[in-house]
């Protein structure tokens, strides 16, 4: 569950500490314990994890900024690994189902990253300031991208931060800061993959077009050739672009997001297997069972009786 908490200002004992050190303790004080944190700064968010973790977490992320401050993380997107620490920053380019694992914790140096939520509207708006000629000629690449953290981002963000315990001075200077982060990762080696999420005719865009339908029509049947239409390619083309960037079919990019809904529908309202399949779109029972046992490593009534007792909570009741 996400919560808000106030961090203190930063104080002059941290004025010697380099930028990374800064935003480690900055991170601290608004992650006081393990789990995820909204800052008072819209789209900003704080985490934290004392321990390395055995299991990976399943989630949809949304374009945005990762970056680590102490530890490292892992995120795997269709077949592809990335990993990324305290050296190395990742973006999000488009809404992708995705597992993490947070592979360097302890409880002396705990995990603790940073979140920034990409606005594609703000993004294109600084792309044309940032490259008036045009973006230079480079393929669009995938979902997510990974590359060494630039200093000067570090310092903003640790900026950035510092606004989120001041009231007065964080709604006239945070839009600036972050305005400032962008245009410095836009300059980055990152700077054309960042630009393709706010740049309508990029293909990104238009696969980020397609995904936006998948996700909100992920319970009913899947139309290729109309998903194709929507963003005005041919279906061989679309199918080959959207596997390019999210490292999935459509039908795979589909499966991902009925088993996790499935699943957080299981959890939080306590539907039987049966019922969470067919809300999510299956017909066959046997078929959401196989898929989900495939997708999460155990059959559902198994899964969620195992999350709920590591969560502390009693195990459903029979038939759920």
């Amino acid at each position: 569950m996400t919560r808000m908490h106030a961090a203190p200002r930063t104080t002059d004992l941290e004025e010697g500490l380099t930028d990374l050190a800064k935003l480690a303790r900055l991170l601290m004080a608004h992650a006081p314990y393990d789990g995820t944190f909204d800052l008072r700064l819209s789209g900003v968010h704080a985490s934290k994890a004392s321990r390395i973790e055995k299991e990976m977490h399943h989630a949809v992320m949304q374009p945005a900024l990762c970056m680590v401050a102490q530890g490292a993380k892992r995120v795997i997107l269709g077949k592809e690994i990335y990993e990324y620490d305290a050296s190395r920053m990742l973006v999000y380019s488009v809404d992708v189902p995705i597992t993490a694992q947070v592979t360097q914790a302890s409880l002396d140096a705990p995990y603790l990253g940073l979140r920034l939520d990409l606005d594609p509207a703000r993004i294109a708006d600084l792309t044309a300031r940032v490259y008036p000629l045009g973006l230079p000629k480079r393929d669009d690449g995938h979902a997510i991208c990974v590359d060494q953290v630039d200093e000067h981002v570090i310092n903003a963000v640790v900026r950035l931060m510092e606004l989120a315990s001041q009231p007065g001075e964080s709604d006239l200077l945070a839009p600036l800061v972050m305005d400032e982060i962008l245009i410095r990762l836009l300059r980055s080696s990152l700077g054309r993959r960042l630009a393709m999420i706010g740049q309508e005719e990029s293909k990104v865009h238009r696969i980020s077009k397609a995904v936006s339908w998948v996700r909100s029509n992920f319970d009913k049947p899947l139309d290729v050739e109309r998903l194709a239409t929507l963003v005005h390619m041919s279906p061989s083309s679309f199918h080959q672009h959207f596997k390019a960037v999210t490292d999935m079919s459509p039908l795979q990019y589909q499966k991902a997001l009925r088993l996790q809904e499935a699943r957080r529908l299981m959890l939080l309202t306590k539907l039987d297997a049966g019922s969470a399949g067919r809300q999510v779109g299956y017909q066959s029972v046997s078929q959401f069972t196989r898929e989900y046992g495939r997708y999460f490593g155990n059959a559902p009534t198994r899964d969620i009786a195992l999350l709920l007792q590591k969560a502390g909570v009693d195990k459903p009741s029979a038939g759920n």
